[in-house]
């Protein structure tokens, strides 16, 4: 792959991300600033905000309620239920019309054609995905070869976007096992994608620059700042010091 190309790949990458994840990332952190998007459990808000700061003053119970829900396992879900967009607006040089097949590339270690479905991660699919992939891939298989074009079995592949090998759930080595359809992840995927070693580590420092042009940091604090202040924080460190 040509610099040029990877460059062209991780500017859409950061492109999508800012769009996709994190401006509904600030969009969702700021409404925290409002003590209604919490069901305020009195006895965890001040255990927890003791555990994380050792005191229960409202700027730490403010952190306690809002970093679980900033940080936690709903950005993970939008990047996943994006996983589509992501293929077709940032792999757009991959792009397939085979159904059930997201991309489709020349592998850069094997030189043979791939047909690939993008997941997000080594956790990220359950048992009944499994029959999913081998039925999209059994189609795709049946149609290529009505269609007289020479493929194989190991041509079509599942490509997990980040992780390593020995993360990968069993529902993943089952679709190696018993269906005999590569499983590539991470670094490994990223490099039979664009040929280029240190392709995956480039996408994460870019990715990771989108947070620093949006000023996550800022965003956060200042919501702290507004749900300490709000009246029902003030009412519940009140009641705890009457």
């Amino acid at each position: 792959m040509k610099n040029t190309e990877k460059q062209a790949i991780l500017k859409r990458a950061q492109q999508w991300f800012l769009a996709t994840i994190a401006e509904n990332h600030i969009a969702n952190t700021e409404k925290l600033a409002n003590p209604e998007e919490f069901n305020i459990n009195p006895f965890l808000a001040i255990y927890l905000a003791n555990f994380l700061t050792g005191n229960s003053n409202p700027e730490s119970i403010a952190r306690a309620l809002i970093y679980p829900r900033v940080l936690g396992t709903s950005i993970t879900t939008s990047f996943g239920t994006n996983i589509q967009k992501f293929s077709s607006e940032v792999l757009t040089s991959f792009g397939s019309a085979i159904p059930g097949i997201d991309i489709e590339f020349v592998d850069q270690v094997d030189g043979q054609k791939k047909y690939c479905q993008l997941k997000v991660g080594p956790n990220t699919i359950n048992k009944d995905d499994v029959e999913s992939i081998h039925g999209h891939f059994g189609s795709a298989i049946r149609l290529s070869r009505a269609n007289n074009l020479r493929v194989a079995t190991e041509d079509f592949m599942v490509g997990v976007l980040y992780g390593e090998r020995a993360e990968l759930s069993g529902h993943y080595l089952r679709i190696e096992k018993q269906y005999h359809h590569p499983v590539i992840v991470g670094r490994e995927f990223w490099k039979r994608l664009t040929g280029d070693e240190h392709f995956y580590e480039d996408l994460i420092k870019a990715i990771a620059l989108v947070a620093e042009k949006a000023d996550g940091a800022k965003v956060v604090e200042k919501v702290i700042s507004a749900l300490a202040q709000s009246d029902a924080i003030q009412k519940l460190v009140a009641e705890l010091n009457s």
